[in-house]
């Protein structure tokens, strides 16, 4: 998920969509892995398409790590550990978790 993001904010799409669809094969094709799949395209698209009204693009935009940090906690705490959540949403939350981890280990924020 690092090189992802990292090839995300560099804007380098060709190199982020190799790692998108590395990350897609490891999440495996089941409800889990699609609600994985959906997160991380959705990543690359709104940053892509630079949309302003996306929570990663105003995210990436602020470099805000309090935010970051907070949106961590809210996913892990109260979305995963929800047992009546379905593998889809845990995948689609867990790939949040990730990114969120990834973003909170670069040491600059672009």
């Amino acid at each position: 998920m690092e090189m992802f993001l990292r090839a995300l904010l560099k804007r380098d799409f060709t190199r982020a969509k190799a790692h998108l669809e590395k990350l897609q094969k490891m999440a495996g094709k089941d409800e889990w892995g699609k609600g994985y799949s959906k997160a991380i395209n959705g990543f690359m698209n709104a940053i892509k398409d630079n949309d302003p009204d996306t929570l990663i693009v105003q995210l990436l935009k602020e470099g805000d790590r309090k935010k970051a940090e907070e949106l961590l906690e809210h996913f892990q705490k109260v979305i995963l550990e929800h047992e009546f959540r379905d593998d889809y949403e845990k995948g689609y939350y867990t790939a949040w978790v990730e990114f969120l981890k990834a973003f909170l280990n670069q040491k600059t924020l672009a």
